[in-house]
């Protein structure tokens, strides 16, 4: 049993899905492992991490909407707002998403569906350094 951990960061461009499956699988190469488990962590608060279709950025765009939607901005709404109107919408938008992610390594690649990816859905306005703790365990 080994296990191999590290960090990839990705630089936002604001709000909206960013796919981070090639950095990953980079990873995944880089540690050795032919079989095991991978878990991811974004180490933020207002940004988060889903798997999801990445064959129609159609989709990113429709999911970027559905979470405005459901955490719209608003000064009436919230109480938090030390950085500003999007500061607590984002807050919940990575509330409802995934802050960690577990993927099964076969064959010393991710086992991901045919049209999946892994995406950093940043929640904030602006860009951002975000940055994704990985750890694999496996053989």
């Amino acid at each position: 049993m080994q296990q191999h951990h590290g960090t990839v960061s990705k630089l936002t461009r604001g709000q909206g899905c960013f796919e981070i499956s090639r950095d990953v699988a980079a990873f995944v190469v880089e540690s050795g492992v032919h079989s095991g488990v991978l878990t991811l962590l974004i180490q933020h608060t207002s940004a988060s991490l889903t798997i999801q279709e990445n064959a129609d950025p159609d989709v990113q765009a429709d999911l970027t909407s559905a979470l405005d939607r459901l955490a719209p901005e608003s000064n009436q709404l919230y109480r938090h707002n030390a950085e500003g109107p999007d500061d607590m919408p984002a807050h919940i938008k990575a509330a409802l998403t995934d802050v960690s992610l577990s993927i099964p390594v076969m064959d010393g690649r991710m086992r991901l569906g045919t049209w999946q990816g892994i995406y950093l859905l940043e929640h904030r306005r602006r860009g951002h350094e975000r940055r994704i703790a990985c750890h694999i365990i496996g053989e």
